[in-house]
């Protein structure tokens, strides 16, 4: 089992490792006093995870209950919500107790969202189940739901009290849903570590097993470094929405069906490469390389939708301030900057 500190207000743990799901009572019975637990998940994960979880709950003499919601992004919406409110409240669950995430991103999102503003803040813990779970929104205390008209829009800054993830669990998944995660992996490569971005590259979807405890473990040094330094957001921190301006439009047009979360944003670090290299801002062996390890991943370059037709929709985004956008660019592999332009600036970047 590896252990990675993650320094943000309140300083917590990830530990990664193989099996870790089978002993997640003991581990989390280390950082909370309660032995009640609310956990959250989805109906896929419930079907595979939840009686594992709870049995070791409960041997380290927790209580459970569970609230199981309709897999999908779509369900990451203020109805989820309410009733996961409705759930906590039923339950007598009290600010000394706890819930727990199960799950992906969107299990991760809502139900941290929950545990920041239910009773005003309660604790709660991530058990990640997904690759890009493990890697990216499982850390640093990002939470939100979606609104009709655009992605994580309404949200608070809540971090966990440690988050376990297993590996393992990547063998349960689709193809599909570990290359969504790697895009996330591809994405963490290009904006700090060439290192990463190698290893990532030197293998592909058929083998990407046999080093993904090292992939997961980098990803998530980086974005521990990266919210020790801006946890609220508000500079440095910004670097980890790279592709995800274009990504989040990509997910919005098409109303949260069609494409991955992965699959949107490998096609939003597509995007936003290829127009800096027209605009002289990154090199064309470095979009050569990035276009490659994406396409290795099965993952898309574009999407059905056109840039004229995305570009509109992320004045919606969170990244906007007021009428200007933070542009996350990276002029080569492992360097990136954040590039604040008017969004008529962005709109005419888009469309060289």
């Amino acid at each position: 089992m590896k252990k990675i500190a993650v320094k943000a207000s309140k300083p917590y743990e990830v530990l990664v490792g193989k099996g870790l799901i089978s002993r997640c009572g003991e581990l989390i019975s280390e950082v909370t006093k309660t032995k009640y637990a609310a956990i959250i998940t989805d109906d896929i994960v419930d079907s595979i995870y939840s009686k594992d979880v709870i049995s070791s709950l409960e041997e380290d003499g927790f209580k459970t209950v569970r609230f199981v919601f309709k897999n999908g992004e779509t369900s990451k919406c203020s109805d989820t919500l309410n009733r996961i409110y409705n759930f906590l409240a039923e339950n007598n669950i009290t600010r000394s107790d706890c819930v727990i995430a199960l799950g992906g991103g969107v299990t991760g999102d809502i139900t941290g969202y929950a545990a920041a503003t239910y009773l005003r803040g309660i604790s709660f813990i991530q058990i990640p189940t997904t690759l890009l779970a493990q890697i990216d929104s499982s850390v640093g205390g990002k939470t939100a739901i979606n609104l009709s008209c655009g992605k994580n829009l309404v949200g608070a800054f809540k971090q966990p009290e440690l988050v376990i993830c297993d590996p393992l669990t990547l063998k349960t998944l689709s193809p599909e849903i570990v290359s969504d995660g790697m895009a996330e992996a591809i994405k963490y490569g290009m904006i700090r570590s060439r290192e990463l971005f190698d290893i990532i590259a030197s293998h592909s979807i058929d083998n990407y097993f046999d080093v993904i405890d090292d992939i997961i473990c980098r990803c998530v040094s980086i974005k521990s470094e990266i919210v020790a330094n801006d946890e609220f957001d508000k500079g440095e921190r910004m670097l980890l929405n790279f592709g995800h301006t274009i990504g989040h439009a990509i997910e919005n047009y098409f109303n949260y069906t069609g494409y991955t979360h992965g699959s949107a944003v490998a096609a939003g670090m597509h995007a936003i490469t290829e127009q800096a290299v027209k605009h002289s801002d990154c090199s064309e062996n470095c979009l050569k390389a990035l276009d490659e390890v994406i396409t290795s991943y099965k993952l898309p370059l574009v999407t059905e939708a056109s840039l004229d037709e995305l570009v509109p929709l992320c004045s919606n985004d969170k990244k906007c301030e007021s009428t200007s956008i933070n542009a996350i660019i990276c002029s080569d592999i492992g360097t990136s900057s954040i590039r604040k332009m008017p969004f008529s600036e962005f709109k005419k970047y888009m469309e060289a």
